[in-house]
């Protein structure tokens, strides 16, 4: 898929991830040399796994939430046999990726990028929408390291889905599994 040109306007140059919902590439737009982010969907994979309401929902919010410390969604593209979420390329890596390779954060920046953070998921809750899928992973840095965005709302919410009981609290378990309280007794172990 690499080198790939996708529709006469990106080129597909690197492969970054492999994600549930399909891969994150590094690209470029042909016209003006601007690198983004593209997340190639699989139609099958979605339709098999019943989740069109999920990426229905990922675009919508990804459209809803725009906001400095949140990747943007530039366009969305299909073909016949996928989807395409074209994005902001984010630089500096995810944070999980940082702490592993460096260790601790100096606790300035740590300060700093949990305060972005506090006001990025208050921002998201102000417009009704609920992520669901924060951790490290999930939190970018810019190419300097000193600032966050947000990113991958594939199992975010918005009010009035159908996976709330009426009373607004959201049941439905979600996530990675090293991430989810067992005392919630949706993991055994």
């Amino acid at each position: 898929m690499e080198g790939n040109v996708l529709l006469g306007k990106y080129v597909l140059e690197k492969l970054l991830r492999k994600e549930y919902f399909g891969k994150l590439y590094k690209s470029s737009e042909i016209s003006s040399g601007k690198t983004v982010a593209i997340k190639k969907i699989n139609k099958d994979h979605v339709k098999e796994q019943k989740l069109d309401e999920q990426v229905q929902t990922e675009i919508t919010v990804m459209s809803l939430v725009k906001h400095t410390d949140i990747v943007e969604l530039i366009e969305v593209m299909t073909k016949e046999s996928s989807i395409y979420l074209v994005m902001e390329y984010v630089g500096g890596g995810d944070l999980f990726t940082k702490v592993s390779k460096e260790g601790k954060l100096e606790e300035n920046l740590a300060r700093k990028l949990f305060q972005q953070l506090l006001t990025t998921v208050d921002f998201c809750h102000s417009r009704g929408v609920c992520h669901r899928d924060l951790k490290l992973e999930n939190t970018l840095l810019d190419s300097d390291g000193q600032n966050l965005k947000l990113a991958d709302f594939g199992l975010s919410t918005l009010p009035g889905r159908r996976n709330k009981r009426g009373d607004g609290v959201l049941y439905h378990p979600c996530g990675y599994l090293a991430y989810i309280v067992r005392e919630l007794g949706w993991v055994k172990g």
